[in-house]
């Protein structure tokens, strides 16, 4: 199976038809926990949610037929006892409001069950990586609660200094969750005779920022983001809170870097969707997603997702639909109470022309807004293809070199026609510096892409030379045989005034191309600057799912002065070096179509000696 490289509103439908083309009937009978019970449900349309949860359950129904078909590369098992461990502990959990517990709805137990009950060849946990993604006000704070209490009074029993840990961005998010931790373990140990025992036993002491052993030297500890002290730590449950907020990519690796030798370790991050998708979250997401799309190649068996959310944008007028990304709708006696409150939110934010923070909040949108934004996630969605063939084509390139840390860029605008629509194919290549950083993987940490693995994807070439500097011979080398084995027919070349260099020479020199100096104002670049805007409005572009050109797409805000148009970014981290390069390439490609340049010479059928002739005869005249 293999969804990908299926358009995002036909994947749905054909993963339905995969499952049911798929016999699971031994599955179901054999496996009676909730959890698999939950995706039954979920794949007989019997719940309604979104493609991503259906995604999930389908892998697990999946990978339960490895484990009865005894697949040989598969080494996990789904382990009943512990999902039914995991479900009386929290049936005893009491919530921190009343003292009493709640009964877990059919999708919380299904969170618990895939965190707990998949383990490896070892009998530890399965998934070491965990994203869990749910609307505001779902309840994930009491979920998360029993979730450390549990990895702290169960897992960890019996072992002796293991530390344990819940975060989030700031002190004052970290001590919401801590709070609810705290408070439901002094219940639990004591008003419950097991646990109370165990409180006396280990010397057990609830303190204002940790819980502690004395006796085992154990540590359940409130640390947070911005402290970003977890160095000395090697966390056998570490859970962040919001990890969507911001970037802090930096963190997440200081966490999950101590956890490498620590047996039966995960990492739970827990967050809403938020105005910026170019977070490391969002991208994590992406990346486990495409995993479970590619079921067959297995690349994300120790990585979950388990995402609550509605599939587009236009659904924020289907309330019938928000139960996707809010499942406490899902409850009869608050289903009406639930539904009015997000109406009334809905309807307060139309009025402040603040939608899109009712999409990100309340529907777990990804829905990048930026008063200034260039293009927006929809317009890049909306605009992807699968392939296409460049070979033999026209082509416009667009090229910025960089300075220090920045990228150089080559960007590609191939016209072509389809279905009578004039269109623009755009593609890039990045050249990838790290000197200023010290190695690839802290320059991969600061800019949040992945550089070698796009590298390997062709979107981009590291730099080849020890000192991490841009090599702009090999620039040159891989330009060159770029359009010569793809036969391109080149029709500009467009470059930054300001960076005329010995590449630029050298392509004057060995090359027939039309190369233009491009002087990087507004005056000049205004009418390019709008007008990849508008074709991407216009859905008048289309490009490959290329994460380098999608982040720097999404960087990019615009701006206006006396002379026009400009481009810019918020963060010195954010590279819009392609955005530059594409830029560049328009200048002259958005005349294609409507012959404003490159347009035929009527005399050019004649040679100079037919001319010259001509015009020295006796007929030429006025």
């Amino acid at each position: 199976m293999d969804l990908t490289k299926l358009r995002q509103s036909d994947k749905e439908k054909q993963l339905l038809k995969q499952y049911s083309n798929d016999d699971f009937t031994d599955i179901q009978k054999k496996y009676q926990d909730e959890g698999t019970k939950y995706c039954f449900e979920v794949l007989n349309g019997k719940r309604t949610t979104g493609y991503n949860i259906k995604l999930a359950c389908y892998r697990h129904l999946r990978d339960l037929k490895r484990v009865e078909n005894n697949t040989s590369d598969f080494p996990f098992y789904y382990d009943l006892t512990k999902c039914k461990q995991v479900m009386n502990f929290a049936k005893i959990c009491p919530n921190v409001d009343t003292g009493k517990p709640v009964a877990l709805m059919a999708w919380q137990n299904f969170i618990l069950c895939q965190i707990f009950g998949w383990r490896d060849s070892n009998k530890n946990k399965r998934y070491s990586s965990v994203i869990v993604s749910v609307a505001r006000a779902q309840g994930k704070t009491y979920l998360c609660a029993i979730i450390a209490c549990y990895a702290y009074l169960i897992e960890a029993s019996g072992k002796n200094n293991q530390d344990l840990m819940v975060t989030s961005n700031i002190t004052e998010q970290a001590k919401k969750i801590y709070g609810y931790i705290s408070t439901m373990m002094n219940q639990l140990t004591t008003t419950n005779p097991v646990f109370k025992e165990y409180k006396k036993k280990t010397d057990m002491d609830v303190q204002f920022n940790r819980v502690i052993q004395r006796n085992t030297n154990n540590r359940l500890l409130q640390l947070s983001a911005e402290s970003g002290k977890f160095d000395s730590y090697h966390f056998l449950s570490a859970i962040f809170d919001e990890a969507g907020e911001t970037n802090h990519s930096v963190v997440t690796d200081k966490i999950t870097s101590g956890q490498i030798n620590t047996p039966n370790s995960q990492f739970i991050q827990i967050s809403t969707a938020y105005p910026d998708s170019t977070v490391p979250f969002k991208q994590e997401e992406d990346v486990v997603i495409r995993a479970m799309e590619q079921d067959d190649k297995r690349e994300g068996d120790h990585q979950l997702a388990l995402i609550w959310s509605q599939d587009s944008e236009d659904e924020i007028n289907k309330p019938e639909t928000w139960v996707k990304s809010n499942p406490l709708l899902d409850l009869p006696d608050k289903h009406d109470g639930l539904i009015s409150g997000l109406q009334r939110e809905l309807d307060i934010k139309r009025i402040n022309s603040q939608e899109f923070s009712f999409a990100n909040k309340n529907l777990n949108i990804w829905l990048d807004h930026k008063v200034n934004s260039y293009i927006d996630n929809e317009d890049w969605d909306s605009t992807i293809i699968d392939d296409f063939d460049i070979n033999g084509r026209d082509v416009y390139i667009g090229f910025d070199a960089s300075l220090t840390s920045d990228n150089t860029a080559l960007a590609f605008i191939y016209p072509y026609r389809s279905n009578g629509q004039n269109l623009f194919h755009i593609e890039q290549h990045s050249f990838v510096p790290w000197k200023l950083l010290g190695s690839i993987e802290a320059k991969e940490k600061s800019d949040g892409i992945e550089y070698r693995k796009f590298a390997d994807l062709g979107f981009a070439t590291i730099t080849n030379n020890e000192r991490g500097l841009i090599n702009l011979d090999q620039v040159y080398n891989w330009l060159l045989n770029y359009v010569q084995e793809r036969d391109l027919n080149v029709k500009f070349f467009g470059y930054d005034a300001l960076r005329t260099n010995n590449f630029i020479q050298t392509l004057n020199d060995e090359t027939d191309w039309p190369i233009e100096p491009l002087r990087q104002t507004s005056y000049n670049l205004s009418e390019s600057i709008k007008y990849i805007q508008d074709s991407f409005f216009h859905r008048n572009v289309t490009h490959l799912d290329d994460e380098i050109m999608k982040k720097a797409l999404l960087n990019a805000e615009v701006g206006e002065n006396k002379a026009g148009m400009e481009i810019g970014k918020s963060k010195q981290s954010m590279k819009i070096d392609v955005v530059d390069a594409l830029i560049d390439a328009m200048y002259q490609a958005m005349y294609y179509f409507n012959d404003m340049r490159d347009r035929d010479d009527p005399l050019s059928k004649y040679s100079d000696q037919a001319i010259q002739d001509y015009l020295e005869s006796d007929d030429f005249g006025f």
